[in-house]
């Protein structure tokens, strides 16, 4: 989790790869949606490419220069899988008094989905029956 945390473990960094989730690639739609300061979002992004979860690209509109646009490596297309826990853990823990933000579902079956522990087979797993085991001391 340290190693993740020193990557995305900021308000700022979350907000944007929220936002690269839903879509956003351009630096002035990361600026406009999210209000940040242009020095604050260069920083990020540049730690967001660094730790290998977005990646710089160029586009050019007609009669523009080139510019770049910054899209979800596969690693940041995993962190799917974690900001959709934070949300459900939220929703369930602290909802809003109108109800979710949000809802995960299926794109092909359009059924609802939940954020869990499933084991090698496939079988879903009790929060109870998880064990962690580290490896080496944690700091």
């Amino acid at each position: 989790m340290e190693r993740t945390l020193e990557f995305v473990g900021d308000r700022w960094a979350m907000l944007i790869v929220r936002n690269a989730l839903l879509g956003a690639t351009r630096f002035s739609d990361f600026q406009e949606k999210l209000g940040i300061a242009t020095d604050l979002l260069s920083g990020r992004l540049a730690k967001l490419i660094e730790g290998g979860i977005l990646e710089r690209r160029s586009y050019r509109e007609p009669g523009s220069r080139s510019r770049p646009s910054y899209h979800l490596t596969p690693a940041g297309k995993e962190l799917l899988i974690a900001f959709g826990a934070l949300q459900q853990w939220g929703d369930r823990n602290c909802p809003p008094s109108d109800g979710p933000a949000a809802i995960r579902r299926s794109r092909s079956t359009g059924r609802s989905l939940v954020i869990g522990y499933y084991d090698d087979k496939g079988e879903p797993t009790d929060l109870d029956d998880v064990e962690v085991v580290y490896k080496r001391p944690l700091n």
